[in-house]
């Protein structure tokens, strides 16, 4: 990939949305809001979050309560049978591991140990660990979503055809470490707003000039 496109796409996205503040969060909360984002909107998913929070006074008597109880308090969410079950299920292992319901030993190990740590886990797949890694700890991963995904292809970051796991290993070999962080964020904050999946907004998009996608279209 065009290392010159990459630092150009970084460059522009950030004069348009800034660049995104790095704000200290527990990492079990992000887990578990991470968990509760899947198949929903944020405003669904962090309003089911912050009824979680405000029922239970802490995650040892979120595991304790019946899956009913929870699935109610979240049910905003949607999925919430599922999702509660899994939060459960993974907090659980977290304290049997752990000794408490805590990540903080994460921190310790190896990037990659972190890694297949949290994907052990029910539920836990790589886009999640990703995010909890890169926001609570600063290891360098790419979380890539639906939005990443679709950007990045259509600029041709990656290939067309790449999958979410080939995106990120490509994005990660190529996106500088220190912007993994600010091109995830933007890149979600661009798919919304400007790249949506249906009816891309061409005429507005800063990035045309670099978007394969676009110039494509521009063909006679």
């Amino acid at each position: 990939m065009d290392e010159g496109k990459v630092n150009a796409c970084i460059r522009i996205l950030e004069e348009l949305y800034g660049e995104p503040l790095v704000k200290k969060v527990d990492p079990v909360d992000l887990l578990v809001m991470t968990m509760l984002s899947q198949n929903t909107s944020d405003t669904n998913s962090l309003r089911a979050f912050g009824r979680l929070k405000d029922v239970y006074c802490n995650y040892e008597d979120l595991v304790a309560a019946s899956e009913d109880s929870i699935a109610d308090t979240i049910r905003s969410g949607g999925l919430a049978e599922i999702k509660a079950h899994r939060i459960v299920e993974t907090l659980s292992k977290i304290k049997q591991d752990a000794g408490a319901i805590t990540l903080d030993f994460l921190a310790d190990v190896g990037k990659e140990d972190a890694m297949n740590y949290l994907v052990s886990l029910p539920g836990v797949g790589p886009k999640t660990a990703s995010v909890v890694l890169l926001f609570a700890f600063g290891f360098p991963f790419m979380p890539v979503d639906t939005h990443v995904h679709r950007v990045s292809r259509r600029l041709g970051l990656v290939p067309e055809n790449a999958s979410v796991e080939k995106c990120r290993k490509i994005l990660e070999q190529t996106v500088p470490p220190q912007k993994y962080f600010s091109l995830h964020l933007n890149l979600i904050r661009h798919g919304r707003r400007i790249c949506r999946a249906r009816n891309p907004q061409h005429e507005r998009c800063a990035l045309r000039s670099h978007c394969d996608c676009f110039l494509r279209s521009q063909k006679p």
